[in-house]
């Protein structure tokens, strides 16, 4: 597996603008180093054991992400220096990052995700609960985190016109909320969406992150 090829034929599909996430989920050391040789510094995982096991093991300037569903007992293995939660889904989730955010005296960085999906197996608010929870006052007693944007995943299908009218969805909430909360939330700029499988959709419908693993690293371990 040439990671370093496979690495610079996706920066060639996505602008420069679009942040790259190398999800480096069960891969070993060895071919994530290949990645960072190349010259990727941003880094996913979905799973806290497994990013807490290999974050020792590689460069300390890596900017990793945590991009899967996450439980609060485990946030506060992540909060000493994970550089973006994608995945936050509850108010209970986002308090209890802030709080972990506090004893380590940081500000973490977090993505709102919003279920887009046809599948019920995916995590996330509904678009009524999202402007519940942006329009109260819940956030704003919350200072050690910082509401970035949103993040959703499609359906996992063949159907390109559903996938797409699913990422189109989730653009136009994201521009809603952008409109509405703008003075208050002034960080909230990204919009997390596409994968290995729908990146190229993602980007054409307005995703400024793009979480790609088996492309770069090949099929999962």
């Amino acid at each position: 597996m040439d990671v370093a090829k496979n690495l610079s034929v996706v920066r060639r599909d996505i602008p420069e603008s679009v942040k790259l996430v190398a999800v480096t989920k069960t891969h070993g050391i060895e071919t994530i180093l290949q990645a960072y040789n190349a010259g990727q510094r941003v880094l996913g995982e979905n799973k806290v054991q497994e990013l807490m096991a290999k974050q020792p093991l590689l460069p300390e300037d890596i900017e990793w992400h945590h991009i899967g569903h996450l439980q609060t007992n485990k946030v506060k293995y992540l909060a000493p220096f994970v550089s973006m939660i994608h995945a936050v889904d509850s108010i209970k989730l986002l308090r209890e990052i802030n709080k972990e955010a506090l004893k380590c005296q940081r500000i973490i960085p977090c993505l709102f995700q919003v279920h887009i999906a046809m599948e019920d197996t995916k995590f996330g608010f509904s678009e009524a609960e999202l402007f519940e929870i942006i329009e109260s006052v819940a956030h704003k007693d919350l200072p050690n985190v910082r509401i970035c944007g949103l993040m959703g995943m499609a359906t996992f299908t063949d159907d390109e016109s559903q996938v797409r009218s699913e990422f189109k969805k989730l653009k136009l909430i994201f521009d809603k909320v952008k409109a509405r909360a703008g003075t208050e939330l002034p960080d909230f700029q990204e919009l997390s969406m596409g994968m290995s499988d729908d990146y190229k959709l993602a980007v054409e419908e307005g995703s400024t992150i793009v979480r790609i693993g088996s492309l770069i690293f090949g099929s999962r371990h």
